[in-house]
């Protein structure tokens, strides 16, 4: 199947989900869209995530796209049904894999949640991690600061580590969870500091690997799987601060990601 998966994501965090995709489906090309111009969505009401999520997508489905990922916690918490009920093509969103994930790697079944305020109010995790496991202590913390710092290229050094502590503290104070769920995407580019600040002993929980694993059984359930022999050429686009996101993108894949086309996202029109 030669057409692309589509990503979405508020801004750069979803460059990590696109990483582990490009990294466990190799042969397969991306379009990816950040929305950067109206990042963050945490703090924008369900209403407004709803609307920005449905005009990004249309945007990737005149790409003629095979397969979404919305790779933005607060999008999936606000969209996901609605978007498999509407759409002709698979959808996967980041929470329940790594809700899944969490299970696994807890010992003491008491998991800790950090996302945006969106996402931590739509109680969206706790729900996901409720459905595979009943008796579990879920602490779940909205830390507004974080997404902004990411997207400002704030990923490590002191001021970082004071933001992250800050933010964490509420946290830090009950000192019982044995695992982290990272709950946005943005948050694994400061991942180190957030291990450094939570402790080690802590087990941290991206999405970004349970996510592209799903993406890549979803595919080849429905027979959708690139199978030839070319070398997947990826296209990145931004609506908003152009060099910001290059920056961070060739930073994260470690190579230069190209011409980045820059979407008026109030000129995408709706479904």
């Amino acid at each position: 199947m030669e057409r692309a998966i589509g990503v979405i994501d508020s801004g750069i965090g979803g460059l990590t989900v696109a990483q582990e995709l490009m990294r466990q489906l190799p042969k397969e090309k991306l379009i990816y869209l950040g929305d950067t111009q109206r990042c963050p969505y945490g703090s924008r009401t369900e209403e407004e995530v709803q609307q920005f999520t449905w005009q990004m997508v249309d945007f990737l489905l005149t790409k003629n796209i095979k397969m979404l990922v919305v790779a933005c916690n607060t999008a999936t918490a606000f969209t996901l049904p609605e978007l498999q009920k509407k759409l002709s093509i698979p959808v996967v969103g980041v929470i329940q894999p790594g809700a899944r994930t969490a299970i696994k790697m807890t010992a003491n079944n008491r998991i800790g949640v950090i996302g945006t305020e969106g996402t931590i109010q739509s109680r969206a995790y706790e729900q996901a991690l409720n459905t595979i496991k009943t008796h579990i202590y879920i602490e779940s913390l909205a830390c507004p600061q974080l997404v902004p710092m990411v997207e400002q290229g704030m990923l490590s050094g002191y001021k970082a580590e004071q933001i992250v502590r800050e933010s964490l503290a509420p946290l830090l104070m009950k000192n019982n969870i044995d695992t982290l769920i990272l709950g946005c995407t943005h948050y694994p580019l400061i991942k180190d500091t957030i291990q450094k600040v939570i402790g080690q002993e802590v087990t941290i929980v991206s999405s970004s690997e349970e996510t592209a694993r799903e993406t890549s059984t979803i595919l080849d359930v429905h027979g959708l799987l690139y199978q030839g022999e070319r070398e997947a050429k990826h296209a990145f686009y931004t609506t908003g601060n152009l060099e910001m996101f290059t920056t961070i993108a060739n930073g994260i894949f470690n190579q230069e990601v190209g011409n980045v086309p820059v979407v008026d996202c109030e000129k995408i029109v709706i479904h």
